[in-house]
């Protein structure tokens, strides 16, 4: 297996640059992993595919307001901040740019109009641009920040709000869990009057998990730990949807990686002692991984050489799935973030 099997060309007009509205009338690519048949329908269809009792699994996590942009003080040269992780009280890891004008002891300040300056003192440097910094406060950091978005979409998003889930609740992420995006708030009503339960999980988003694979093996990949939390309600509706054999069906890789790396923890006989748990997700989902707990899965179409297609092809087969991509190219599907969405069964 070759980094280089995970690659495809994507006409440059086919990445979506605004997201549409109402959320549930993107397209949705049905693949059937068993037979490879694929079928062309509208989101707003995906009950159709759903039975009573069937649990559906969605990441809660909101986006952080992350993009900080201010100037060193002591040149008023201008600087960027991504916010990756939270480390302690007000203490952060970011991604900086220009990373060699900020180096340990730079002080600089991202002004907004009416409130104070946001102070911001840089602590360490580490590789790839990465600094760990100190902020002068953490409350309301919507009033300097912007919600980042994708390097692909140059559009101005007018509303934030369009890349936040109708249910994010957990601010921690550094980009939005994006399968979640197409449901809207009459889709979720649905889904519970058709006897379909919701389960929630928490995965707070790095940037690590967009990032292309460089290696040509991609077993020499070394992925990134992602903060992630199930508690013991959502446990349960898990647990008992195991014990009684009903589908799970995850909203999203990040919803995949959170099942996949609490079933790593079980005994590998069992399917169903499910329990509160948290920690970094670190599984790294190639072809070859035995799934334990996802049964079906909502996700968008992914960048060409990243461990998110590895992780789809991993579920539905590398060929079908690029089969799958290769029509949804001719027939003008939405790609990436604010694109169209698959559905693997």
């Amino acid at each position: 297996m070759k980094t280089s099997d995970f690659d495809y060309h994507l006409p440059p007009e086919l990445i979506a640059q605004t997201p549409l509205e109402p959320r549930d009338s993107c397209r949705l690519l049905v693949l059937d992993r068993r037979t490879g048949s694929v079928e062309h329908r509208s989101f707003r269809d995906l009950p159709d595919y759903l039975d009573p009792g069937d649990v559906v699994v969605m990441n809660d996590s909101r986006v952080l307001p992350g993009r900080l942009v201010g100037r060193r003080e002591a040149t008023g040269g201008r600087v960027e901040l991504l916010l990756l992780r939270r480390l302690g009280p007000g203490t952060w890891m970011v991604m900086a740019r220009p990373a060699r004008a900020l180096r340990p002891g730079v002080r600089a300040r991202v002004p907004r109009a009416g409130h104070e300056d946001l102070e911001v003192v840089v602590l360490e440097a580490e590789p790839d641009g990465v600094r760990v910094v100190r902020l002068s406060t953490e409350e309301g950091l919507e009033v300097w920040g912007q919600v980042p978005l994708p390097p692909y979409i140059h559009a101005r998003l007018e509303d934030p709000e369009a890349y936040q889930t109708v249910y994010a609740r957990e601010p921690g992420s550094a980009a939005a869990p994006t399968a979640g995006l197409h449901f809207t708030r009459e889709l979720l009503d649905g889904l519970r009057s058709r006897g379909v339960e919701l389960a929630f999980v928490t995965l707070h988003v790095g940037l690590d998990t967009f990032a292309p694979v460089r290696a040509d093996d991609p077993a020499a990949h070394s992925i990134h730990g992602e903060y992630f939390e199930l508690v013991e309600r959502e446990a349960c509706k898990l647990r008992e949807a195991r014990a009684s054999g009903r589908r799970i069906m995850a909203v999203g890789t990040t919803s995949v990686r959170v099942l996949e790396q609490v079933a790593s923890g079980l005994d590998s006989g069992d399917r169903m002692d499910i329990s509160e748990t948290s920690g970094w997700a670190d599984v790294y989902i190639l072809p070859g991984h035995r799934f334990r707990m996802v049964d079906a899965m909502v996700t968008n179409f992914h960048l060409p050489r990243t461990t998110l297609l590895m992780l789809v092809s991993a579920f539905a087969g590398r060929e079908q799935v690029l089969e799958a991509y290769g029509q949804a190219i001719r027939r003008g599907y939405r790609f990436y973030s604010f694109g169209d969405a698959m559905l693997l069964v």
